[in-house]
């Protein structure tokens, strides 16, 4: 069987995909700063002295970890919707985003502070400095430049799950792309074109990231690294 490749048919709808593709950044963003903070916070709570703390944090990681990410974003969309709390698409997805980023970048953070070796401690609180001080930039800053890499796969990654926002009709990407190919009938060339879609926010993303990385750590620079 011979087909014929037809791209042309996908031309009227050049403006939809650049709008899925923005509200597939979109989402991302709003994900990914939001969830970074919780991530960070949920690590220095795993490390904290309170066992009630530390379980609470665990419960929510673990759970996280432990269920699909389609289950989730059913669960917050039209589970919460059955009990009278119904958010609106997009905010749904973001949510469901943030709570998966949360939780993976909690425990991406806290093994980058557990690799800090406790003798850096000691000094810095020889040298005087407050514990706020010595948790910010013996701690934290430290962990989080070890684990970039980590992180900023992590993030892209999730990008790549926002077609998962689709199956609760969210308008990204994959949503986007799923109206045109049952408009055009053109499945192959849309999908194609997404592929390729997908692959440009990618190198883009990495390509921020990399950028982002030499600002942020200067030693990263000076040593010539960055994702």
């Amino acid at each position: 069987m011979q087909y014929q490749f037809d791209f042309g048919a996908l031309l009227p709808y050049w403006q939809d995909f650049l709008s899925g593709a923005l509200t597939t950044i979109e989402i991302t963003l709003f994900s990914v700063i939001i969830g970074m903070g919780i991530g960070v916070a949920c690590a220095i709570a795993r490390r904290s002295n309170s066992a009630i703390l530390r379980g609470i944090v665990s419960v929510y990681i673990e759970t996280v970890r432990n269920t699909p990410f389609i289950v989730q974003i059913f669960f917050i969309f039209f589970g919460l919707s059955s009990i009278g709390f119904r958010l609106p698409i997009i905010a749904a997805s973001v949510f469901a985003m943030v709570i998966n980023v949360g939780a993976y970048t909690a425990e991406i953070v806290r093994a980058g502070m557990d690799s800090i070796h406790p003798s850096q401690i000691e000094a810095a609180e020889a040298l005087g400095l407050s514990k706020f001080q010595i948790y910010r930039d013996i701690i934290l800053l430290p962990a989080i430049e070890r684990v970039y890499p980590s992180l900023s796969s992590q993030f892209i990654l999730m990008m790549l799950s926002t077609s998962i926002c689709s199956q609760i009709s969210a308008e990204e990407l994959t949503g986007i792309a799923n109206n045109i190919q049952s408009n055009t009938f053109r499945s192959l060339e849309t999908y194609f074109v997404v592929a390729l879609l997908y692959i440009a926010i990618t190198y883009l993303m990495r390509a921020a990231f990399f950028g982002l990385g030499l600002v942020a750590f200067p030693r990263r620079r000076r040593l010539g690294l960055g994702v």
